[in-house]
């Protein structure tokens, strides 16, 4: 067996542990690389978790393609969550529509409203939930662990590509030719909504592309994040912020 096999089959041991001892579990599939691996590992051995995506209503359309291309693909189910539109409307009114390039606290409630909140719908009522992070995605993602409680979201989180490489997850992709989105072959190593993303040049950090106009160790959108209570900034709802050396997805 070589590298990325035993990888694989510790992948599929930890999910198999998670949908065994934290029932119902679900997987937060943003469509990147990483989830994608994940997706192609769930659906082909079968294991007990549900797939969800969110739609923030701002993703590119190689995402969006890439979602139609899962659905046929592969038999387990995708679900989506859309944000709460009375929310969107309430932000665009006080921000309009691009405010959260106005600065980091409006980006932080753009994120909050069209992920952080149908987050928490997707995950009411589990026992655990799966992401594709790894650690060397971000400088905020260096303290994260294959398994730990979300305090947060009140239930267990896994991390199972934590200590992938990026190579891992393409030589993956490529033995078991997996659908992935188109955009990661016009240098988007990090997949967000259209407005927050861009290409990155040769020798970049894999997550200079999204929020690129924001100081890196500030770069997650709430997701990933531990938080401290306060009111959501143009939302009009209360919400959590990030503390700053926490970690994020999508």
């Amino acid at each position: 067996m070589n590298a990325l096999q035993q990888k694989v089959e510790q992948v599929k041991a930890v999910l198999t542990t998670a949908a065994r001892d934290f029932p119902p579990v679900v997987f937060a599939n943003s469509l990147g690389a990483e989830d994608m691996v994940l997706t192609d590992v769930i659906a082909k051995h079968r294991i007990d978790i549900g797939m969800f995506s969110l739609d923030t209503g701002r993703l590119p359309q190689e995402t969006y393609d890439l979602m139609q291309e899962v659905r046929k693909h592969y038999a387990a189910p995708l679900h989506v969550y859309f944000p709460d539109n009375a929310l969107v409307e309430e932000y665009v009114a006080q921000h309009g529509i691009n405010g959260f390039y106005d600065s980091v606290e409006n980006r932080k409630g753009c994120c909050f409203v069209r992920k952080v909140e149908p987050l928490r719908r997707a995950l009411a009522g589990k026992g655990a939930w799966i992401t594709g992070m790894r650690r060397d995605q971000a400088v905020t993602r260096g303290t994260l662990e294959v398994s730990a409680f979300d305090v947060d979201n009140g239930l267990q989180k896994f991390n199972p590509l934590l200590d992938w490489s990026n190579k891992d997850v393409w030589a993956y992709i490529r033995q078991h030719d997996v659908p992935y989105n188109k955009l990661h072959d016009q240098f988007y190593p990090s997949l967000g909504c259209a407005p927050c993303t861009r290409s990155v040049t040769p020798g970049e950090d894999i997550r200079s592309g999204r929020w690129w106009w924001e100081d890196p160790a500030n770069k997650e959108c709430g997701l990933h994040a531990s938080h401290a209570p306060q009111v959501a900034h143009g939302s009009g709802v209360s919400v959590k912020t990030h503390a700053e050396s926490s970690a994020e997805l999508v």
